[in-house]
């Protein structure tokens, strides 16, 4: 995941007691990617690097960038080869044979200098093969967050930090950008989530809160969250499910 150099922030040990089914739902992207030995590759956002130390099990030259530094650390006790580095600003020219990414372009919305940089980081014909968060990922609890927030007077629309795109939307960027489009789709994929809503909200919806100093109203207001999204989002068994939809691409340098 990047955006530690944005507002959003990042705890290994706790993402990876908390947000452990990331990685784990990205084997299927994975799967897509299809690593092969010998060839190099770049993980843009490797987070603690699960899903990057699979792609060099399978003896493939890989790198890895995050934005937040104590997930390079982390990747770095695996074994990879991880650097701190805003993917926006990517220095890399015509090196890599794949740009593999999961869960993590959602939370830049600044994206097209990222498809510029991933472009001319690839060699002739390299893969991008990602995904994250597509049109309609989180609307439930993203409307909800708003609709909470606008009651108490907060910009709610304005604070929203994620970046949802549709497939034909995604797919004109791309080949702006250079790209050929194989391979695009959205997938509907509600994901539980153990740990609750609560903290859910307090690890991925940070932004929303970011200028608000009264602790005390912030947890009424994920109270009055919770309460709103629980007929929708919380199963007879007391589950509750995060109402993801994944954008999924293979995009091929031109």
């Amino acid at each position: 995941m990047t955006q530690e150099l944005g507002v959003q922030t990042w705890n290994a040990e706790k993402y990876s007691q908390l947000a452990s089914y990331v990685p784990k739902l990205g084997q299927s992207v994975l799967d897509l990617l299809d690593p092969k030995p010998a060839e190099r590759i770049l993980d843009l956002g490797c987070g603690s690097g699960d899903l990057t130390q699979k792609i060099t099990n399978v003896g493939a030259d890989v790198s890895a960038i995050d934005a937040s530094q104590s997930m390079v650390d982390h990747a770095r006790t695996l074994g990879i080869d991880a650097h701190l580095c805003d993917a926006r600003q990517l220095t890399y020219e015509h090196e890599f044979d794949a740009v593999f990414s999961n869960a993590v372009l959602h939370w830049i919305k600044d994206h097209k200098p990222v498809l510029v940089g991933v472009h001319k980081a690839l060699k002739p014909s390299g893969r991008f093969v990602a995904e994250f968060g597509g049109f309609g990922n989180v609307a439930a609890i993203t409307s909800t967050l708003i609709a909470v927030l606008s009651a108490h007077g907060f910009p709610g629309h304005s604070l929203n930090p994620w970046y949802n795109p549709s497939v034909s939307g995604y797919r004109s960027e791309l080949e702006a950008a250079g790209f050929d489009v194989p391979n695009i789709d959205l997938i509907w994929r509600p994901t539980p989530i153990p740990q609750g809503m609560e903290e859910w909200l307090d690890m991925f919806a940070v932004a929303f809160f970011k200028d608000i100093e009264d602790e005390t109203l912030i947890r009424r207001m994920k109270a009055q969250i919770v309460e709103a999204l629980e007929p929708n989002l919380r199963d007879e068994s007391g589950l509750w499910y995060a109402d993801h939809v994944r954008l999924r691409f293979v995009a091929i340098a031109s």
